[in-house]
């Protein structure tokens, strides 16, 4: 049986101590194949402890962080919103300042896992959920995400579920999450926490692409706390956004691909800004700025939503099984573009 030790720390401060290689290390630590004992924050723990139940992920230390004042839900103080990393999904979706400044990303944390889910899953947890695929799950199966140079099941294998975007001769997973893709559309800014101080990460540089090191989904460094997400002032796109998702079952599904939407449509009919990300393509939420600015002055019909498209789109690559996802993520984006030019859907079924 593998040791455990179970910490609940009272502040932020401890919390990050424990975390931190510095930490002071219990008896008969743990360590990893680097030499380095394995520390884990827990919050609501959906997604951890399912790995910890198949020896996906077996840490020896687990942090326990739902006793930190990291919870709060409130206007940010130069503008925008703050959330916090404790903050759990339902209570984000739901609250007012969500639903009516930032419908998209209430639409999007909807769409994601059962309501008992969302209820347990913490804002930051949901950041740092592991990018994976039912290789990543299968412990007899080689996975360079689980052992680095062991190599990669999937390619060649069954990728229905697997990238079209971003994808490497190492890895070809995809990131699961929902509310990430609406907060890349978003342009959120990710706040950390370590001994060293803190520092702001942009969400585009949060996530990573596999490269030669699929077993790294973030640019987290070690000892580093999550401690809450601020999101820009965005009046402009909260009439007109949509979330889209495609997926095998209507709930509890991961996406086939899923589309995050928002446009600023003027007076005069025409755009004068969009947001587009897109999830279940690539190993992070995947948005392309050239093609947003390629909507700036067009009209919000099928043709010019098409060209933009085409270019979140060009270097799609299938790997057989997945190859219908191309078409399919095309035909998404045009339909969520002309979901969020019809106007906001909000949470509970009715208009703006």
């Amino acid at each position: 049986m593998r040791p455990l030790t179970f910490i609940q720390p009272r502040d932020v401060a401890a919390a990050i101590a424990q975390l931190s290689p510095s930490g002071s290390p219990p008896p008969a630590a743990v360590v990893d194949a680097a030499g380095l004992e394995e520390r884990r924050c827990i919050a609501g723990g959906t997604n951890l402890i399912d790995l910890m139940k198949e020896r996906v992920m077996t840490p020896s230390r687990l942090v326990d962080i739902n006793a930190l004042p990291l919870a709060a839900i409130e206007a940010a103080p130069g503008g925008g919103l703050l959330l916090g990393a404790l903050a759990r999904n339902a209570d984000t979706a739901f609250h007012p300042l969500v639903e009516n400044g930032y419908p998209l990303l209430a639409a999007a944390i909807l769409a994601g896992a059962s309501p008992q889910i969302r209820n347990m899953a913490s804002n930051g947890g949901n950041l740092l959920q592991r990018t994976r695929c039912i290789y990543f799950y299968d412990v007899a199966m080689p996975c360079n995400k689980r052992a680095p140079g062991s190599g990669c099941s999937a390619i060649g294998g069954i990728t229905r579920q697997h990238a079209i975007l971003g994808a490497s001769e190492h890895c070809i997973a995809t990131h699961p999450s929902d509310m990430c893709v609406a907060l890349a559309a978003l342009e959120a800014v990710v706040h950390v926490q370590s001994g060293a101080g803190s520092r702001e990460i942009a969400f585009a540089g949060f996530h990573r692409l596999p490269g030669a090191q699929p077993h790294l989904d973030t640019t987290l460094a070690q000892g580093e706390l999550i401690t809450h997400i601020t999101l820009p002032p965005a009046p402009r796109y909260a009439a007109h956004s949509a979330y889209l998702k495609l997926r095998e079952r209507s709930s509890y599904a991961f996406a086939l691909v899923s589309v995050a939407a928002a446009l600023d449509i003027g007076f005069s009919g025409a755009i004068r800004g969009a947001r587009i990300a897109l999830g279940g393509v690539a190993h992070k939420p995947w948005r392309m700025p050239e093609a947003e600015a390629a909507l700036e002055g067009s009209r919000p019909d099928a043709a010019a939503f098409g060209r933009a498209a085409d270019i979140l789109l060009a270097a799609a690559v299938g790997q057989g099984g997945n190859d219908f996802k191309i078409p399919m993520a095309r035909n998404a984006i045009v339909r969520a573009l002309e979901m969020a030019a019809a106007g906001t859907i909000q949470p509970h079924g009715g208009p703006r």
